[in-house]
This record gives C-alpha cells, sequence and structure tokens, in this order.
C-alpha cells in the first residue's frame, strides 16, 4: 500500500471542514468542546494566543507567541478505542505537515504516544480529549513551536529538550500556514483508517518512530520499567520486552535511555 504522504504537494483545505481563527482563547481543546453542540462537520479552532493551554496529564503547555495552537473536533464513530488512534494518525499528520514545513533533510521522528520530535528535542505535542457517553466527540489539540521554544526551566526532569522549526532548520511560518499544511495532511491520514484499518497507520508509525529497537524508561504513576521499545500492538499500546518478559503498557510516560 502507498503510505499516504508520498508525492504530496499543498493540498487544498479538507472539503466539510469548518476553520475558526481566534486571537486569544483559553484552551482550544476547551473552546471546540464548548463549540461541539453547534457544529455538525469537523472542524479545525485555532488561536492565536493561548492563555490556558494544557498537556498530558494535565500539566501546562507553554505557548510563546508565534507558535501553532489548533484543535481538531472530530466525530468518528465508535468509542473511546477507536478514537484512541486518531493520536497515532496525528502524529503522523504532523510529521506529514512538518516534513514539508522543513524539508526533506530535517530529522523528524515520532515519540509514543503523543509527541513529534526533531533532531531528537521535542517539536509538537497532542492531546487527546473527548465528551459523550455514546459515540464519540473527540477534539485533537496539536501544539507546536513553531518560532520559539520554550524556557527549559519549565521542564520536568528526565524530559527532552524543546526545540522550534525556526531554529533548527530556518524555517518560519505562520500558525495559519502551518494549518494549510496540517489540515490536508490529517484529512489524508484519517480517510487511510477509515478505509484500511489501523494497520497502515501502525505500519507508518513505526517506521517513524523514534527509539525503536532501543532502551526505553516507561513510568506509569509509582510504577517504573525499563526495557526495549519493540513497537506498538493492534490497539496501540506500547511493547516493552523487560527482563520479567513481554508487555503491552497502555499508557505512560515515556523516557529515554536505560
Amino acid at each position: 500500500m502507498t503510505d499516504p504522504a508520498a508525492g504530496v504537494g499543498l493540498a487544498p483545505w479538507p472539503e466539510g471542514t469548518g476553520r475558526h481563527v481566534l486571537a486569544e482563547v483559553d484552551s482550544t481543546n476547551a473552546e471546540a468542546l464548548r463549540l461541539a453542540a453547534r457544529l455538525t462537520g469537523p472542524a479545525w479552532v485555532l488561536a492565536r494566543r493561548q492563555t490556558a493551554g494544557r498537556g498530558r496529564r494535565g500539566r501546562a503547555w507553554a505557548d510563546p507567541e508565534g507558535n501553532f495552537a489548533a484543535s481538531l473536533l472530530l466525530r468518528p464513530g465508535g468509542g473511546p478505542a477507536e478514537a484512541a488512534r486518531y493520536s497515532f494518525v496525528a502524529a503522523l499528520a504532523l510529521h506529514d505537515a512538518l516534513s514539508q514545513a522543513a524539508g526533506p533533510m530535517a530529522r523528524l521522528s515520532v515519540k509514543w504516544p503523543n509527541d513529534v520530535l526533531l533532531n531528537g528535542g521535542k517539536l509538537a505535542g497532542i492531546l487527546l480529549e473527548s465528551a459523550g457517553a455514546g459515540p464519540v466527540t473527540l477534539v485533537i489539540g496539536i501544539g507546536v513551536n513553531l518560532l520559539e521554544a520554550p524556557p527549559a526551566t519549565t521542564l520536568e526532569d528526565g524530559a527532552l529538550p524543546p526545540v522550534s522549526l525556526a531554529g533548527e532548520t530556518g524555517q518560519r511560518l505562520s500558525p495559519e500556514e502551518f494549518l494549510d499544511l496540517l489540515a490536508p495532511a490529517f484529512a489524508r491520514r484519517a480517510a487511510d483508517l477509515q478505509a484500511h484499518g489501523f494497520a497502515p497507520i501502525r505500519a507508518a508509525w513505526l517506521a517513524r518512530a523514534a527509539r525503536l529497537g532501543e532502551a526505553i524508561t516507561a513510568r506509569t504513576g509509582a510504577v517504573t520499567r525499563t526495557g526495549r521499545f519493540d513497537g506498538i500492538d493492534d490497539s496501540g499500546a506500547l511493547i516493552l520486552t523487560t527482563a520479567a518478559g513481554r508487555e503491552a503498557i497502555p499508557a505512560a510516560d515515556i523516557y529515554f535511555g536505560g
């Protein structure tokens, strides 16, 4: 099967997808959820300034001016397990868009479960949130350090250093310009998931995975495990091989090294 990223130029905006550009908002995820009752189709919410951005596990997301902060509202059908696969769709779409922005020589990779790296530093993050007891209303929040990386003093111990697209490559894009790359890339990857299931998404993600086959540390609450990163399973869980055997980990914070 052909990788949908191959041979892609600047594509048109996805048909039927809304676009909301705001000067300022507390959180694009929160705004997308507020808009959900009034929207019948998918929609992107982009904010030029975000005052209360957040990352995984309630962490604050630093958002210097000129960086990208946007969320996509979707109703993908199915339950939480199916919705969780869109984290990998989003990571691949980000990788596709950033490859277009940074050029073919950029050293990009994806880090389980929700980051995109450039030259080994954290360039982008993804946050999935959902609402509804039946078919899920899904919001995919995406932050990209387009112009400026947040200060390293804001990081927790062991976290990868943040980098920016401009700082690493010299390429400068506005948030609106980057959205014009990302929205079509996401639509292509989502269509691939809908047409062919998770298998090609999983294969494409693994082809771009950072530290595959190497030692990593997974922390879940008070439990820390170190082992070899052996991929992801059909649910998207991380496969870690330790001295105790092979284990599938559905959620954890990942740190590189032994």
